[in-house]
């Protein structure tokens, strides 16, 4: 435990689960800097006096990872390890009661909306003053910007709803200012992030307004690179792409989760979607953006999902060469649209279909990587790791797309979170290696 002042508490927050849940765990722990916290985050918790775990409650294996964890810090803190336990985040607001007559060695469960609850049980104030201001956990050079919370759409499988609630658009006002604060600490890129960035707007403006959000924000000096992640394809609004292609700053990037192909999964689904829209609107969205990178995810093992239907499923992966791609196996989560349905695909059957898929997409990125060797791209620098530079081009984003990896001579060196251009000089199924052009 690190050395602290007597006159400073320590709290230690574990965050589970998606970007999102990581924005609110630095929004948590900007607060209790403010209110005289010594804050870590991950890493080692031992001893520490106060434990705050940001649970996920998506899918099946997420639910497990966050009880297993929140069973650990119990244990720690009856052998006298730890202090105080808190759970908060998705699991707990969809499992309180639960979770708090199975685990009662936790001091207080909250949800996704209590954050000052929370921190009042810390003897702390919720400073509305610092509304935006967090705690960064990322690497300085980049961070995530949360648009808006919770979610409208009526996807059979998902429990974003239950946890989360309605859509709620961020004032855009108050992104521009969050994101004014996030690049005069150093930020050069910026990730977008929502259930569903496309719907931004619509509550507060009474129309979409994510492609003037991405206008005003590509005007904030420093930002050298904007993201766009989580983008519903049912009613995409298509000016995202002209500011996409009149701003420099704007990433030819798109995360666009899919997650079926065929017409009758997807409308088991709930998407209000089907396979001739969605292949139109990627034909459409490649026609006006020539080079971006597409990213999807899938899911396998639907309720109903045939064997027809996984090898249509296949055959449109293939056609469609999607840049980068994701897949999940199928969790049947109660209270869910979905839980009505047989969930009869077996386990194994799920996960052989998950495989499939994903052998699939590691011969296409591979195709699409050799492309790239003689080509020199500007490469964002993240990590040294094994006497490797690890960056990303802007088709890439952090976690879970490629990564380009540099040796340097004696006489060059790379800073972490500059640009530099590279060369690529090999290429493998989900990687680059390059050199300093």
């Amino acid at each position: 435990m690190r050395t602290r002042s007597s006159a400073k508490r320590s709290a230690h927050v574990i965050t589970l689960g998606c970007a999102k849940n990581l924005v609110d765990s630095e929004i948590l722990m900007g607060q209790l800097r403010a209110n005289n916290f010594e804050v870590s985050h991950e890493g080692d918790a031992e001893e520490a006096p106060v434990v705050i775990i940001n649970t996920c409650g998506f899918i099946e294996s997420a639910k497990q990872e966050s009880i297993d964890t929140i069973l650990q810090f119990a244990q720690a803190k009856q052998d006298g390890r730890v202090g105080r336990v808190y759970v908060t985040g998705c699991l707990s607001e969809r499992y309180k009661e639960d979770l708090s007559r199975d685990i009662p060695e936790v001091d207080a469960y909250f949800g996704t909306r209590e954050l000052p609850a929370l921190l009042k049980t810390l003897n702390a104030d919720y400073k509305r003053e610092l509304l935006g201001e967090r705690l960064l956990t990322t690497p300085r050079h980049f961070a995530y910007l949360k648009i808006a919370e919770g979610c409208d759409r009526p996807c059979a499988f998902c429990a974003i709803p239950l946890m989360r609630g309605k859509h709620r658009s961020t004032p855009m006002e108050e992104l521009v200012k969050q994101a004014e604060g996030l690049a005069a600490q150093g930020v050069v890129e910026l990730i977008l992030i929502a259930q569903d960035l496309t719907y931004y707007g619509l509550d507060l403006y009474k129309e979409r307004k994510l492609a003037e959000l991405i206008r005003r924000l590509s005007d904030v000096s420093g930002l050298r690179w904007i993201r766009l992640h989580y983008a519903f394809p049912t009613g995409f609004p298509m000016d995202v792409l002209d500011v996409m292609a009149e701003r420099e700053n704007v990433c030819n990037y798109l995360d666009m989760p899919l997650q079926h192909a065929t017409d009758h999964v997807l409308k088991a689904m709930r998407r209000g979607t089907t396979r001739a829209k969605t292949t139109a609107l990627i034909a459409e969205i490649r026609k006006r953006m020539p080079g971006i990178a597409l990213r999807t995810t899938l899911i396998c093992g639907f309720p109903g999902e045939t064997l027809q239907d996984q090898q249509e499923l296949l055959e449109w992966v293939a056609e469609m060469r999607f840049d980068r791609l994701g897949c999940f196996t199928y969790s049947h989560e109660e209270d869910t649209h979905a839980y009505a349905l047989k969930d009869d695909v077996p386990e194994a059957e799920k996960r052989r279909r998950m495989d499939e898929v994903m052998a699939l997409q590691a011969g296409i990125s591979e195709e699409l990587n050799m492309a790239k060797v003689g080509q020199v791209f500007s490469v964002l620098f993240d990590k040294f790791e094994d006497g490797v530079f690890v960056g990303r081009t802007q088709h890439d984003s952090p976690d879970v797309d490629n990564e380009v990896r540099v040796e340097t001579g004696e006489q060059e060196h790379i800073r972490l979170g500059d640009f530099a251009q590279v060369r690529i000089t090999a290429a493998s199924e989900f990687d680059l290696t390059g050199e300093l052009a």
